[in-house]
């Protein structure tokens, strides 16, 4: 289940298209043929257990021959793989047998039987030593958490692997990590720390068996614009030569992150519905995609106020390109939300920023536990008295 450098690992290419089959906006055209794609991969890799999965779920019609073949052809390699097993037991060393057992985990990982999978896994870190190879027994099943989107599995597989890494480890398997990390925290939406765990990645990533790089862009842009100030999206994002390289390969990215910055913001509210289809029609991202419209709007809403005392909607709203009742009710919404500090006169048609003062914030909580503490030495005075 391991990716070449450069190519994606086939069965989260495979998860993707079935996701794609279950989404409403896509087409029910191309859906037959990303239902024919499917059924093609099912059928190449004798994957009888997902198949079975997936015609109970009605996604793909049953052919019992096709399934017959499938489980007559898994039961001859399993058959196989058990004489490997047993010969290398008798005949062999420890590294063959590890091999013998590692070569039937990649199998139930290929024809998609989860449960089976994990169990062999485990078997065959029972016969591992060196902490490099646990890593890459720990990477299969971190894939196999992404392909069934399994949270706990790759939460604790995470966990796992830091702790292996206190044992030793080299650094290319801690840079992997990261990024896998980094998908997790992504697929969770805590994008604060995805977006970190890929601005570390950036110029290290190998992780091509999770996704190309240019995607690993995409995510990585994203995360950032709703995570980081100005001064740091502009150190480590808009300046990155290596997103320089790559983002103009992604459709309207770097519009989106320029215009942004630029404060272009006409420009950024079409780059913006250009990037929607892409975060709609994305596995990781769809479950999130209303959260990230929010945070993005609040971003730069946040930051086209940041420079006003008090203006006009009407020249916000042309600033972004909309109508003043569009940008009216969308104001009333994050201010409602607590989101942007500031209020509406409607009569004047007027907007007043009422940012927090953070030295006046910073006085009012020192007073309030300073009361506190006062309260406490009064209290604990009493008890000593008596």
């Amino acid at each position: 289940m391991e990716g070449q450098e450069g190519t994606q690992q086939p069965h989260l290419v495979l998860a993707h298209k079935l996701f794609l089959l279950s989404h409403p906006d896509v087409q029910d055209i191309e859906k037959v043929r990303l239902r024919e794609e499917v059924f093609a991969s099912v059928k190449a890799d004798d994957m009888a257990p997902l198949y079975e999965t997936l015609v109970a779920e009605a996604v793909l019609e049953l052919d019992q021959g096709v399934l017959d073949s499938m489980r007559a052809k898994i039961e001859e390699e399993l058959k196989k793989l058990d004489e490997k097993i047993a010969d290398a037991e008798e005949n062999l060393g420890e590294s063959e047998v590890r091999e013998a057992h590692l070569a039937k985990s990649l199998f139930f990982i290929r024809i998609g039987d989860q449960e089976k999978a994990l169990e062999q896994l485990k078997v065959t870190e029972s016969k591992t030593v060196a902490v490099g190879q646990k890593m890459d027994l720990v990477f299969y099943t971190l894939q196999l958490g992404f392909f069934y989107m399994d949270f706990d599995l790759i939460s604790k597989s995470i966990d796992k692997a830091k702790n292996l890494f206190e044992e030793g480890g080299d650094w290319e398997r801690k840079n992997r990590l990261k990024v896998y990390e980094g998908l997790y925290y992504m697929s969770t939406r805590n994008f604060k720390k995805a977006a970190n765990l890929f601005l570390d990645s950036i110029s290290t990533f190998t992780t091509y068996e999770l996704f190309p790089y240019d995607t690993f862009i995409f995510y990585t842009v994203l995360t950032s614009i709703i995570s980081l100030d100005r001064v740091s999206l502009k150190q480590k994002v808009v300046d990155a030569p290596e997103i320089l390289a790559v983002i103009g390969k992604v459709p309207y990215l770097s519009e989106f992150l320029n215009s942004l910055y630029d404060c272009q913001y006409k420009s950024f509210f079409t780059a913006f519905a250009g990037l929607t289809e892409q975060i709609k029609l994305d596995r990781y991202l769809h479950p999130h995609f209303r959260y990230y419209m929010r945070e993005v709007r609040t971003v730069v809403y946040s930051q086209f106020l940041e420079s006003y005392k008090s203006v006009t909607i009407e020249a916000m709203a042309r600033a972004f390109g909309v109508t003043v009742e569009f940008i009216d009710l969308e104001l009333s919404r994050f201010i409602a939300a607590g989101k942007l500090h500031c209020k509406i006169d409607k009569v004047a048609g007027v907007l007043e920023t009422n940012r927090p003062d953070a030295k006046n914030a910073l006085y009012q909580a020192t007073i309030k536990q300073g009361d506190f503490l006062l309260n406490r030495i009064q209290k604990l005075s009493r008890v000593i008295d008596l």
